[in-house]
This record gives structure tokens, C-alpha cells and sequence, in this order.
């Protein structure tokens, strides 16, 4: 499994190169097409990926070198394939159907999460570090797409449909940090997406800013008191 976890994590990150051009669904693919959305995050951070591909890829290749054998590595494995499988065809998906490409990505989100907690506590900067920073960012990006599906196809208006997966991914990813306290990189994942989304939203304190900002805040909380209390 440990040749399989990193040849996919090689797909994986291959991926963006397959599909270049790739700058999210094409707002023109939804009913009400979806030209910036108050739910989607500034597009600067869609940068995180970079590290997130690179990190990963860095894991993959501890993990077969150094501890392949290694009976606390094997757990994570599976769930890891999985999702890594799954995220090497999420791009050319994404541009055929963002509707499908939104199971996809929660089938990416349940597997790297169930990879986060049965990582190995040792070797974390290699294994639990790298996998939170990814599970972080598709907790948030999980919910985007959701969002962009409702508010696409008419379920919601805009605004609502913002409000509601802005605090679905804050209180969803609040609840995990206070599981993973010594993950740190999963909170900085969520709190990227969601300063950006106040970004995108122009820290606008009366619309999904607001709400963007408080689960940011809420995130940071619990990532800082679970450090704090590591620590002492």
C-alpha cells in the first residue's frame, strides 16, 4: 500500500497539469450562473493546493522509503488511496459536471479524514501535518461546492446559500480541531478558505463576511487551546 499511496499521490499532483486551465466550475455550467459567488473564496487561495500537492507527495515518499513496514503507517493507507484516487480524476470531472464533481469531493473529504485520525502520531510532519493541511481545505471546499450547487440551481438565493455553508464548514470544522488538537495545519486550512471568503465578500460585516470572519475566529480558538493545553 505504501507504493500505491504514493504513485496516486503522484497523480494526484500531476493532475493540475493534465487540465491547465482549470480556475474553478465554469460559472456558465448552472442555471443561474454562478459569476462570483458570495460562498466562493478569493481566488488567491486556491494557492494552497502547491503546498498541499507537494506536502502530500513528501509523505508518500517517507512513508515508502522510511517506513513502509511500519505497522502504525498501514491504517491511513487505505482511506488515503482512496481519496488521492479519487482527487486524481477530480479535474477533468470538474469540467464536465460540477454536480458530480461535488460527490466526488466529499468522497475526497471523508476519506482524508478518516486517513487524519489514523495517522501515526510520530513522524506528524510527514504524516498528520501534510494529510490535515488537505483535509482542512477540502472541509472547506466541500461546503463551496455544495453551496455553489444551491445557489446555482436555484435551491437558495445566493446570499442564503452562503450564510448557511459559510457556518456549515465553521461549526463542522470547529468540532474536528477539537479531535485533532495536535493537527494544527487542519485549522489553518479552514481559516484560509474562510478569510478568503470575507475577502471575496470585501469584509462586508453585514453579508457572509460576517460569518466567514466569526468561524474563522472560532476555528482559531479552538486550534490555539488545544495547542495551549498540549503545551502545558
Amino acid at each position: 500500500m505504501a507504493v500505491v499511496v504514493l504513485l496516486l499521490a503522484l497523480a494526484f499532483g500531476a493532475s493540475p497539469f493534465l487540465v491547465p486551465d482549470f480556475g474553478g466550475f465554469d460559472p456558465q455550467a448552472f442555471p443561474i450562473p454562478q459569476n462570483n459567488p458570495p460562498v466562493q473564496p478569493a481566488g488567491y487561495a486556491f494557492a494552497i493546493w502547491g503546498p498541499i500537492y507537494l506536502w502530500l507527495i513528501a509523505g508518500a515518499f517517507f512513508g515508502l522509503f522510511k517506513r513502509h513496514d511500519d505497522p502504525d503507517w498501514s491504517p491511513m493507507r487505505i482511506p488515503l488511496a482512496v481519496s488521492f484516487g479519487t482527487g486524481a480524476i477530480w479535474l477533468p470531472v470538474a469540467l464536465l459536471s460540477p454536480i458530480l464533481a461535488t460527490i466526488l469531493i466529499w468522497v475526497m473529504l471523508i476519506f482524508a479524514l478518516f486517513a487524519l485520525f489514523q495517522a501515526p502520531e510520530k513522524d506528524p510532519f510527514f504524516a498528520r501535518l501534510p494529510i490535515g493541511l488537505y483535509a482542512g481545505w477540502l472541509s472547506a471546499a466541500s461546503c463551496v461546492a455544495v453551496g455553489l450547487i444551491l445557489g446555482g440551481y436555484g435551491f437558495l438565493s445566493l446570499n442564503i446559500t452562503a450564510w448557511w455553508m459559510i457556518g456549515i464548514a465553521a461549526i463542522g470544522a470547529t468540532f474536528i480541531q477539537t479531535k485533532i488538537a495536535a493537527v494544527p495545519t487542519y485549522g489553518l486550512a479552514v481559516i484560509w478558505a474562510l478569510i478568503a471568503v470575507a475577502v471575496q465578500n470585501e469584509f462586508g460585516l453585514g453579508g457572509p463576511a460576517l460569518m466567514a470572519l466569526t468561524g474563522a475566529g472560532a476555528v482559531a480558538f479552538v486550534m490555539l487551546r488545544g495547542l495551549i493545553q498540549r503545551a502545558v
